[in-house]
């Protein structure tokens, strides 16, 4: 497989729109690209032409993609019901209502292989695929069983991009603590560093590059300014992806790509980076 995956050192860093900018860029380069999300948890979807639910952020992501929808981009969507329960949806159809717990200790090995299956089918039809990972892939509680950040970047044999909000405050210490918390053999799979909604002097944070470079060995791939016409992709009251106009996904992305190192970015589809 070519291609990379997107997570984050938290929740709400910006996972989703920067998979977004990158399908764009790839599909304005001509690109077959493709977006994936092993597992999503959202109380919005979006249908596919064959009437297949998958979340909002992916259906997003594929539309800048210029392609259509398809039901492997998200093999797993669970809709909160209420009570610690969810709706369990398997390629766009609903299988099950579940506690988090009961699908905790029945769906894993299932879905792991439901995983394989939408990635390789994926693979055999485009040249690239971007994934998105959720949350940290660090809650070590959660580590064991997981099937949505790490393990599947395993799967994939992807390199990784770690990115950090630094609007949250503690980006240092949010970078540094991700790293640390990896096991050896995932951490070297993290292969740049992308800091989300600076605002400010960029010029100001320079000896911050060069510290997280430093002392992580790990390139800091862009600092990306705060976007004041940022949508939200998946479940942002005021706005969803599904409403995103074409216009503002292009905006995003040529924003993205000023404020990135696009070049190195591009090497990392080859694959080639993680085995180095």
């Amino acid at each position: 497989m070519k291609g990379l995956m997107v997570q984050g050192t938290a929740s709400n860093v910006g996972k989703s729109l920067v998979c977004t900018a990158i399908c764009r860029l790839l599909a304005n380069e001509r690109k077959q690209v493709a977006p994936f999300k092993s597992q999503n948890m959202s109380g919005l979807s979006i249908h596919t032409e064959d009437g297949l639910e998958i979340s909002v952020s992916q259906s997003l992501q594929a539309r800048a993609a210029r392609t259509p929808y398809l039901r492997e981009m998200n093999p797993i969507l669970l809709k909160p019901t209420g009570y610690m329960e969810s709706d369990i949806i398997i390629l766009g159809k609903k299988l099950d209502r579940m506690s988090g717990m009961h699908y905790r200790e029945q769906f894993f090995e299932k879905g792991q292989e439901l995983i394989k299956n939408s990635l390789s089918k994926l693979s055999a039809s485009y040249e690239y695929l971007i994934l998105e990972g959720a949350g940290s892939p660090v809650e070590v509680n959660l580590r064991d069983r997981e099937l949505v950040n790490m393990r599947v970047a395993d799967l994939a044999d992807a390199p990784v991009i770690l990115v950090a909000n630094i609007e949250f405050g503690g980006v240092f210490a949010s970078i540094v603590g991700t790293l640390a918390l990896l096991p050896e053999a995932q951490r070297a799979r993290v292969k740049g560093i992308i800091i989300n909604k600076f605002q400010g002097d960029i010029s100001l944070f320079q000896d911050g590059i060069d510290f997280i470079e430093t002392y992580t060995g790990i390139d800091v791939l862009g600092v990306i300014p705060y976007f004041a016409n940022e949508f939200e992709e998946e479940d942002g009251e005021e706005n969803s992806g599904k409403s995103a106009s074409d216009e503002q996904i292009n905006e995003w992305a040529n924003h993205f790509k000023k404020h990135v190192i696009w070049e190195k970015i591009i090497s990392l589809l080859t694959n080639d980076a993680v085995k180095k």
